[in-house]
């Protein structure tokens, strides 16, 4: 087996690009990180397999017809991104309880995370909150970005569930820790690197069942015929440390309900 590794260092505009080269090299499938990725792969071919390792809404973003019935070239797994921001608002306001106004880190151009900000406002009056959009749509911008919500005197902050924000966790929670900031997020990734809270599937463990689909499509399996798969385990972590850090105190009633504790 031979691996064509591409990355677009979180500059979607290099996306088209790196699909069209793979696409060139005529590879037997294509796996992506994330719903942008899979639709530049999905849009550079309709012939060659392409398994979504993550993707925040699927049908939303128009990657695949219906989660049990794909069609097309494109299968794989669904994180619920979208659905799951509205549960991270509520255990963000659990933890910061006298948060009201609530900055959404995210790109407005990536259609789950817009997706993902307007269910946020639906909520927002159930959990007497008021969400806003402060955009990053590059790793550059997240200094720009906390320096936005700093001034704008929010409370606290989501982070997108953008995937491909993982390996800039490290640079993110001490951007968010440097402004006393409690920041939700989505991936695990970030309250190991340092960052307060998380609430989310394991990525890891998307990339190893992507690899299922991986086998099944190179015996003979058709993308087309493969159901797109939906996690069902969940987990809260959060991270003692980041909450002294900014000086707060995370409530028993939130803290009885963490998978994991970070001390």
């Amino acid at each position: 087996m031979i691996i064509e590794p591409r990355s677009a260092r979180g500059d979607l505009t290099r996306l088209a690009t790196l699909a069209t080269e793979l696409v060139a090299l005529k590879p037997d499938l294509i796996v992506t990180q994330g719903s942008p990725a899979a639709q530049a792969a999905k849009k550079a071919t309709s012939t060659i397999a392409i398994v979504m390792a993550t993707s925040g809404d699927a049908v939303g973003a128009g990657l695949v017809a219906s989660l049990a019935r794909p069609g097309g070239n494109v299968t794989g797994l669904s994180f619920l991104g979208t659905d799951l921001g509205t549960k991270r608002l509520e255990l963000l306001k659990e933890t910061a309880v006298k948060a009201s106004r609530i900055a959404f880190l995210a790109n407005p151009a990536i259609i789950p995370e817009a997706i993902t900000f307007k269910n946020l406002q639906s909520a927002d009056a159930a959990l007497d909150v008021t969400t806003e959009l402060v955009e990053v749509r590059s790793p550059e911008e997240f200094e720009s970005a906390f320096a936005a919500v700093a001034h704008g005197r929010f409370d606290a902050a989501l982070l997108s569930a953008n995937s491909s924000l993982i390996p800039y966790a490290q640079k993110i929670v001490l951007l968010a820790a440097r402004h006393r900031l409690p920041v939700m997020y989505s991936w695990r990734d970030f309250p190991e690197a340092g960052g307060l809270m998380s609430y989310g599937v394991n990525v890891s463990d998307l990339f190893r069942r992507a690899a299922t689909y991986v086998d099944k499509i190179l015996k003979g399996a058709k993308p087309s015929d493969l159901p797109v798969e939906q996690p069902t385990k969940f987990e809260l972590v959060i991270n003692l440390k980041a909450a002294k850090q900014i000086g707060l105190t995370i409530p028993p009633n939130v803290l009885a309900r963490a998978d994991r504790v970070i001390r």
